[in-house]
């Protein structure tokens, strides 16, 4: 095994350790890292030695800040394609990981963004600690909620999903519970004896024993006290409507939240809706995720998502230009563009509806 290597598997007992190993970048997943643990979980699963994978970020800020969006902004702009291929791999491995037979547990510890959610909220054990800040950020950069994103958070307790879909807010140990996206609280100086427990494990059930041993109940949220006017407001059929509401709400944090909106792509608002809205009814994972890579290609297209990086992590001035610039000029043809079957080149994942 490299040290240098993007993702360090080694195994402790029956416990197959998967560690992201981009520290400086927060474990930012390129492609190379995408196809090392599609790679690991193919071996893990035939593997009758390993009972369980356990999933890990190197250094101490947290487990995956997200996908190498700075490497996706450079592809834009010299008009590639490979993001795209990224991107097919990575949801595919999402897809994986939320079927994988066999344990998977994620310490979704310190930051855990984007594409780190991908391969973390999938999985069947996923624990969470006082230090971490769970988020799909996508609509700060003129991109969408992706890697079955959009299915985890239209599956969260009433509107608390579109909330988080349209703010791209983070949430800590309490409300990623509350939401669907974590399963335990661990603090993080139990992390130690947990992995050194999970040695011991020789079968599933003691995995999930054991982790029910060391897990804690969570310190306090906020979300659960905002859900009368998170229900209220964000239950709107336009983003529009839902700024409206929020903004004319007496509740400080509502109208921080409109404000917090407005300040996200607008076209980015209202295709996020809109799946969101599309994957309660689509039901499956595969079906979103097929969802998601239709959305995500006409994204990389549009003049977006290379301004909001650019603005956010390259120039970081912080002022993005939209195009368009308000909610009121993004046309129903403009969202319906990225739903949009895209042929030989769907992801696949899930049959296509019949036409009719």
């Amino acid at each position: 095994m490299n040290h240098e290597d993007p993702v360090l598997p080694h195994t402790e007992g029956r416990v197959r350790h998967l560690t992201l190993n981009r520290p400086r970048a927060l474990n930012a997943l390129n492609h190379a890292m995408v196809r090392l643990l599609a790679e690991a979980l193919d071996a893990a699963e035939h593997d009758d030695a390993v009972v369980a994978v356990l999933l890990t970020g190197a250094g101490e800020r947290g487990l995956c800040a997200g996908g190498d969006i700075r490497a996706v902004r450079d592809d834009a702009l010299a008009g590639g394609s490979a993001s795209l291929d990224f991107w097919r791999d990575e949801y595919l491995l999402n897809a994986r990981i939320a079927r994988f037979p066999k344990p998977y547990v994620a310490l979704m510890d310190g930051i855990v963004m984007g594409g780190g959610v991908g391969v973390s909220a999938h999985g069947s054990v996923r624990i969470v600690t006082e230090r971490s800040r769970i988020a799909m950020p996508e609509t700060g950069i003129g991109f969408v909620p992706d890697v079955g994103g959009t299915y985890l958070l239209s599956a969260a307790p009433g509107e608390l999903g579109t909330h988080l879909a349209l703010t791209g807010e983070p949430v800590g140990a309490a409300d990623a519970l509350l939401c669907g996206l974590a399963d335990h609280f661990v603090p993080a100086e139990g992390l130690a004896a947990l992995v050194a427990a999970l040695a011991d494990c020789t079968t599933p059930e003691d995995v999930d024993a054991t982790v029910e041993r060391h897990a804690r109940p969570a310190p306090g949220g906020v979300l659960a006290d905002h859900r009368g006017w998170i229900d209220s407001c964000y239950a709107a059929d336009t983003v529009e409507e839902i700024v409206d509401r929020l903004a004319g709400h007496e509740d400080p944090a509502a109208k921080q939240a409109a404000a917090t909106i407005l300040a996200k792509a607008p076209t980015s608002l209202k295709v996020t809706l809109e799946s969101v809205r599309r994957a309660r009814r689509l039901g499956s994972l595969e079906a979103v995720l097929d969802q998601e890579y239709r959305v995500s290609t006409a994204a990389f297209a549009g003049p977006d998502l290379v301004e909001g990086v650019r603005a956010q992590i390259v120039d970081k001035d912080r002022d993005p230009h939209w195009n368009p610039a308000e909610l009121s000029q993004v046309t129903d043809a403009d969202v319906a563009r990225h739903f949009t079957a895209l042929g030989d080149r769907e992801l696949g994942l899930a049959p296509l509806p019949e036409a009719g």
